[in-house]
């Protein structure tokens, strides 16, 4: 099949816009709803990702193998120059600024930050990161796409479905090996080699979108296997409940079992997997109002933003009454004492104050910088 251009997919911001939103809805109401959302937003992430940039790898691929200026170098350069210049500059500017606040973990572990190993951190000393803790899936990115486009290069096209396969086998093994040695659930969490699962399912569709548009149409063209898929996710999280927790050696607190450090994360993978893939195609009716209206776009858009920032305006569990946004808080609340009546006005406020940074972040920083990427075309 000829391969189809690499045009903007509508719909994607939209799902973009309910990963974050399920980050931001977790991370701000922990301690009141004790549900996986924000852990399902990453994975919704992850399996985006796979499917984008395989989508651009395997398309330049194609495009650079008869060219005599093409082939692995140009292959590379391209896409890295690419990912730098979308992904670092306001990533870097954020490191420096909070090392020059004198932001806690960034001061005591900014080597680790600087180099995107956040998450190698964490699984080698066994500890979380404080207000840096969800920079761990930026990481596992980044990580991913050191390895990933030189094993695309040089695996043959129809091996691509068997890779991801592998991957995704590979992944939930790793998972369940490091369950049974009882090794800190976050170890299995935090790690790349253990989330590829969901880049793997983001492979293959991928592919299907590429070189075999028919079953790509039959697979995702049906709204039930989301459905599907979700119950499935709801199950998981159901059994996690009810099944016996396995204590942490180390004395982590929460329950967890065989349904939450090994099979959660797949689940999650299956509903991004269907609902991205039905986004491909576009939904109709409701759906399609929830994923194309102005305000899921834009908040699409800003998605990095949106999950770079937030965890320094409010992370509850490392927030203390000293931060600047929480003596505003006071202060706002002195003066008007009814928003002190329900946590929907605070939960706004961090909403407000993170999409206000974002804001800026997109038009003074990340908009200008990101248009440079059309100078690097394939």
């Amino acid at each position: 099949m000829t391969r189809p251009a690499l045009n903007h997919l509508q719909q994607l911001d939209g799902v973009r816009f309910i990963a974050v939103a399920l980050v931001l809805f977790d991370h701000w109401m922990a301690g009141q709803i004790e549900l996986p959302l924000g852990a399902l937003g990453v994975t919704i992430f992850f399996v985006l990702s796979g499917f984008l940039i395989t989508r651009i790898l395997l398309s330049s691929k194609d495009k650079l193998k008869d060219n005599p200026n093409g082939g692995l170098k140009k292959y590379l350069k391209i896409f890295y120059i690419r990912r730098t210049i979308r992904i670092f500059p306001v990533y870097y500017l954020l490191l420096f600024v909070l090392y020059a606040v004198n932001e806690p973990p960034v001061r005591k572990t900014f080597g680790w930050l600087f180099f995107y190993a956040t998450n190698l951190y964490m699984a080698y000393y066994h500890v979380w990161m404080g207000t840096v803790d969800h920079l761990w899936s930026l990481a596992v990115e980044e990580q991913f796409y050191l390895f990933f486009p030189l094993l695309l290069f040089v695996v043959p096209r129809r091996w691509v479905p068997l890779t991801a396969t592998l991957m995704i086998v590979g992944a939930v093994a790793m998972r369940y090996f490091l369950f049974r040695a009882r090794m800190p659930w976050f170890i299995g969490y935090v790690t790349m080699p253990a989330c590829l699962d969901s880049f793997g399912l983001g492979t293959i569709m991928a592919f299907w979108w590429l070189y075999q548009r028919d079953r790509f149409v039959q697979v995702f063209q049906n709204s039930i296997w989301i459905l599907v898929s979700i119950l499935l996710f709801v199950t998981v999280v159901y059994m996690t409940k009810i099944l016996p927790a396995i204590p942490d050696p180390r004395g982590w607190l929460g329950h967890h079992n065989v349904m939450s450090d090994v099979w959660e994360r797949f689940a999650g993978s299956l509903i991004g997997f269907f609902l991205i893939g039905r986004a491909v195609l576009g939904f109709s009716g409701p759906m399609k109002w929830v994923l194309e209206n102005p305000v899921s776009q834009y908040l699409g858009k800003i998605s990095y933003g949106l999950y770079l920032y937030h965890n320094f305006v409010y992370n509850v569990y490392h927030t203390p009454p000293t931060h600047f946004t929480m003596r505003a808080w006071r202060r706002i609340t002195d003066i008007v004492p009814f928003l002190n009546s329900s946590y929907f006005f605070q939960f706004s406020y961090f909403l407000a104050l993170t999409l206000l940074i974002a804001t800026l972040s997109w038009y003074l920083i990340e908009k200008p910088i990101n248009n440079l990427k059309d100078r690097f075309t394939y």
